[in-house]
């Protein structure tokens, strides 16, 4: 049986190194990643990408919340890696975010009771709120399905008691949240892949 075709798509830059229309994701992000405010879009068809490109966004144009990268690709390496660690689930929880390309620990946090599912969605929050102090858009990564869907939603989903040993803990889970609300965001979230990359740079190596 011979394999369809691969869907054409055309990627519209209204603000980037080069505004225009492209043909291959990769040109497209070569002219938006880690340029400031950088609008872009996908288009089906010529056309519609024309029209796009003519009449400038008239709408929040913001990559998707959650990309998982395909097998055989390369990671973006300007872009910051988050992950979080947990000795026992629930147990003593750390997360941290580390810059993909030099290795460098961006920030880091622990607490004496959480989760690992915890630890995963704040450190996204965390890197989403870094990266807006520092005026930078370039991508975080994350090897947590469940925190990015808990990102999706706005809200963590966790069960975890909360007693004094967590208090401080749900108190930050709650600003994360009103974060999330209250803010928007360029930066692409996207899937670590483990499986052919090998542990995400921000891994605490405990494994």
């Amino acid at each position: 049986m011979s394999q369809k075709p691969a869907k054409k798509a055309f990627y519209v830059v209204w603000t980037g190194r080069q505004p225009g229309i492209y043909n291959t994701w990769d040109e497209c992000k070569a002219q938006t990643f880690g340029f400031e405010k950088a609008q872009f879009k996908k288009f089906n068809s010529r056309d519609e990408a024309e029209v796009a490109f003519k009449n400038a966004p008239s709408f929040s144009v913001k990559p998707k919340a959650t990309i998982t990268v395909s097998s055989g690709e390369q990671p973006i390496t300007n872009s910051l890696s988050v992950d979080a660690a947990c000795s026992g689930n629930p147990g003593i929880m750390e997360y941290r975010g580390v810059h993909v390309q030099t290795g460098e620990e961006w920030f880091i946090q622990k607490f004496p009771l959480g989760t690992n599912n915890i630890g995963e969605f704040l450190a996204i929050v965390h890197g989403l709120a870094e990266l807006q102090r520092r005026n930078i858009n370039i991508p975080v990564y994350t090897d947590s399905m469940t925190a990015l869907s808990w990102i999706k939603k706005k809200k963590c989903g966790s069960k975890l008691v909360v007693d004094a040993t967590t208090k401080h803990l749900f108190a930050l889970v709650k600003r994360a949240e009103k974060w999330l609300l209250e803010n928007s965001w360029e930066q692409p979230l996207l899937k670590w892949d483990t499986a052919n990359w090998g542990e995400i740079p921000a891994d605490f190596g405990r494994k």
